[in-house]
C-alpha cells in the first residue's frame, strides 16, 4: 500500500506541475479515457476546459498538502488541500486570483499505472479577481 500511496502522491505532484507548465499532453496522459473533471468528460474535453481557464494566465503555482489516501485494490481516493495562485497577464497584468480548497480525486489502476478518473475541486476561499482566469487570445 505504501508504494501505491507514494505513486499517487507523485501523480498529484505531476498533475500540478504539468498544470503550471501548461503541459497539456502530460495532463491528458494522466487521465482515464472516461475521466470527469472541471465539468468536462474525457481527456480532450478536460484539457480544453483547462486551456480555456489558464491559457491567458501568467504564471501559476499549485501547492498541495495534507494528503489523505485510501487504496482499495485497483481504485483509490485522495483528498488533498490545494492553494492555487494565478498571476494576471495581458489586460489582467497586475492582478491575481488565488483559491484555496480541497481536491477530491478518484483514481483507477490501468495497465499504464494509476490514472485520474474523477476530480472535483471545492473552493473554500477565493481571493483577487477571478477574471484573471481566461483563455489565450
Amino acid at each position: 500500500m505504501s508504494d501505491d500511496r507514494t505513486a499517487l502522491l507523485e501523480l498529484l505532484a505531476d498533475f500540478a506541475a504539468a498544470t503550471d507548465a501548461r503541459d497539456w499532453g502530460t495532463i491528458g496522459a494522466l487521465l482515464t479515457d472516461d475521466a470527469v473533471a472541471y465539468g468536462a468528460r474525457g481527456p480532450a474535453a478536460i484539457v480544453a476546459r483547462m486551456q480555456a481557464a489558464l491559457g491567458g494566465v501568467g504564471p501559476s503555482q499549485h501547492l498541495l498538502g495534507n494528503h489523505r489516501v485510501t487504496v482499495d485494490g485497483d481504485t483509490a481516493h485522495t483528498r488533498t488541500y490545494g492553494r492555487v495562485h494565478h498571476v494576471g497577464a495581458g489586460p489582467m497584468a497586475g492582478s491575481f486570483y488565488e483559491c484555496l480548497g480541497d481536491y477530491d480525486d478518484h483514481w483507477r489502476r490501468t495497465p499504464s499505472g494509476w490514472r485520474l478518473a474523477r476530480r472535483h475541486f471545492e473552493i473554500r476561499v477565493s481571493l483577487g479577481d477571478v477574471a484573471v482566469l481566461r483563455p489565450a487570445t
